[in-house]
C-alpha cells in the first residue's frame, strides 16, 4: 500500500474573504456576499489540494474565523458578547475568548453545511477538522462548570453529535485538533484520553487526533526555541494516544526536534507525519519531503504513513502555502515511485 497524503486542516484565506496572514481574522464582507465568498474560497482550497495530488482533502477551514471559535458559535451556553482575555496553552500567549455562562448544548450542526458543500465539490476523500475537548476548554473562559474535566466531557458529547451528523453526508474522516495536549501533559493523562474516546464513541467514519506545537506564529516559535534540543512531549503522549480508539495520530515532525524514535510508540495506529514545516516560509523541495518520509520509514511501514503538514497554514502567505502543497504532493509521489 502506498503512502497517503493530507493536510493538518487550514489553508490561508484570500484577502477578499478575510484579513490575510492573521489568526482570528476579520471578515472582509458580510451577509450573502460573505457566504458566497466562503464557498468560492472553499472551491479554491479544494482545487489547490487536488492539483497537488493530496489524497485526503479538507475545506481549508475557509468558513471559520478560528478552528475553535468556528465550532463554538453554534453552541448554547457559550457567550461571544462576553469576551475575556486570558492566557491559553499554559499561558504561552493571550487570547480573547468567549465565556461559558451555562450548560453547553448543541443547537444545530456547526459545520454540516460546509462539509456538504465540500463533499459535492471534490471526488477525493474528505476530512473535516473539529477542535478537541481539551483544546476547547483551554480556549474559553469558564464561568459555569469551573472544572476543566467536567467541561471537557460536556463538549465531548457535543463533538460526538457533530461527528455523527458529518458522517451522514459522506465525510471520510473527522480529525480532533488537540494542541492543548502538548501543553498539559498531566491533564492529558488524567482525563484527556477519556474525553477523546468519549467524543468518538460509536462513530463510523475514520477518526484522527492532531497534536502539534502550534501555528507558525511568534509565540509558538519562541516556545519551541525554549524546549531544547530534544522535544519529549510525544514520548509521554503517544503511548497514551495509542491506547485510544482513534484510527490515526497526526504529529509535527519536519524541521522539529521531535526524535524519530517516538514513532515506535504509536502502537498500530496510522500516523500522519508532518513533512511540511509551517513555521518557515522556505518551501521544501520534494527530495526533502522524501527524506523526512524516509526517517519515518525506519519505524513505520508505508501503509501506516500519511504525509501531512505540521499544523494548519492559516497564517501563511497564500502563494507559499500553495507552493508547499505542491512539494508535499510531489514528494509523496516520489516516495511512492
Amino acid at each position: 500500500m502506498e503512502i497517503r497524503s493530507t493536510i493538518a486542516g487550514s489553508l490561508p484565506k484570500p484577502s477578499w474573504l478575510a484579513e490575510p496572514e492573521t489568526l482570528w481574522a476579520k471578515w472582509s464582507l458580510d451577509g450573502p456576499a460573505l457566504a458566497d465568498a466562503k464557498r468560492d474560497a472553499t472551491r479554491i482550497a479544494l482545487f489547490e489540494q487536488d492539483r497537488a495530488g493530496i489524497t485526503c482533502v479538507t475545506d481549508g477551514e475557509q468558513s471559520r474565523q478560528h478552528f475553535v471559535h468556528g465550532f463554538l458559535t453554534h453552541i448554547e451556553g457559550v457567550d461571544f458578547s462576553k469576551m475575556a482575555r486570558r492566557g491559553i496553552r499554559a499561558d504561552r500567549y493571550e487570547a480573547d475568548v468567549p465565556t461559558i455562562t451555562g450548560p453547553v448544548r448543541r443547537v444545530g450542526p456547526a459545520h454540516l453545511d460546509e462539509a456538504t458543500f465540500a463533499r459535492r465539490h471534490t471526488k477525493r476523500r474528505l476530512k473535516v477538522t473539529l477542535p478537541g475537548p481539551m483544546t476547547i476548554v483551554d480556549t474559553v473562559f469558564d464561568a459555569h462548570y469551573k472544572d476543566r474535566r467536567e467541561l471537557a466531557m460536556a463538549f465531548a458529547a457535543l463533538i460526538r453529535e457533530e461527528i455523527q451528523a458529518l458522517e451522514s453526508v459522506g465525510v471520510y474522516m473527522v480529525q480532533l485538533d488537540e494542541p492543548a495536549l502538548n501543553a498539559y501533559l498531566d491533564e492529558a493523562e488524567h482525563w484527556g484520553m477519556e474525553a477523546i474516546d468519549a467524543a468518538i464513541r460509536d462513530v463510523f467514519c475514520r477518526t484522527a487526533v492532531h497534536v502539534c506545537y502550534g501555528y507558525g506564529i511568534k509565540a509558538n516559535i519562541e516556545w519551541k526555541q525554549s524546549l531544547g534540543p530534544s522535544w519529549d512531549q510525544y514520548e509521554r503522549l503517544l503511548p497514551l494516544l495509542s491506547k485510544t480508539n482513534v484510527d490515526e495520530l497526526s504529529i509535527e515532525f519536519a524541521g522539529s526536534h521531535v526524535p524519530a524514535g517516538v514513532l515506535a510508540m504509536t502502537g498500530r495506529k496510522d500516523v500522519a507525519i508532518g513533512v511540511i514545516d509551517v513555521a518557515t516560509d522556505r518551501v521544501e523541495t520534494p527530495d526533502e519531503v522524501v527524506a523526512t518520509i524516509n526517517s519515518a520509514r525506519a519505524y513505520l511501514p508505508d501503509e501506516r504513513i500519511v504525509a501531512s503538514t505540521n499544523c494548519g497554514m492559516a497564517p501563511m502567505r497564500r502563494d507559499i502555502a500553495y507552493a508547499k502543497l505542491q512539494s508535499l504532493g510531489a514528494g509523496v509521489a516520489l516516495a511512492n515511485s
